[in-house]
């Protein structure tokens, strides 16, 4: 089996030039709530998904799919916004909170 990794000569070592794929872009709070969760609870499945490439693209997966949920949130039916401001701001409160409580039952804490 012949591998085709490159070497450095440090002192009297050869060490292999390992680098793990990076994200093109930054994680969200659900993409961190999500590997703190995996770190802490889960360090095995973690460390195999950070070496087999798969935790970016499975926590980039995760902040995709919370925003799609809030985002959904602005077109459930809510109290008029200009003559009842204090219903409204309940209303959405109560929505994002729902929401979030869903994204982390399902999403983070899964």
């Amino acid at each position: 089996m012949t591998s085709k990794l490159n070497y450095t000569k440090v002192g009297d070592y050869q060490l292999p030039n390992l680098t793990l794929p990076q994200s093109e872009m930054p994680l969200g709070k659900y993409g961190r709530m999500r590997r703190t969760y995996l770190m802490q609870e889960h360090p095995t499945k973690y460390t195999m998904m950070l070496l087999n490439g798969t935790l970016y693209p499975h926590l980039n997966e995760v902040q995709r799919t919370a925003e799609l949920w809030l985002s959904q949130m602005e077109q459930m039916p809510s109290p008029d916004k200009e003559t009842n401001q204090m219903m409204w701001v309940g209303h959405m409160n109560a929505l994002k909170n729902q929401i979030e409580e869903k994204i982390r039952a399902e999403l983070i804490y899964s």
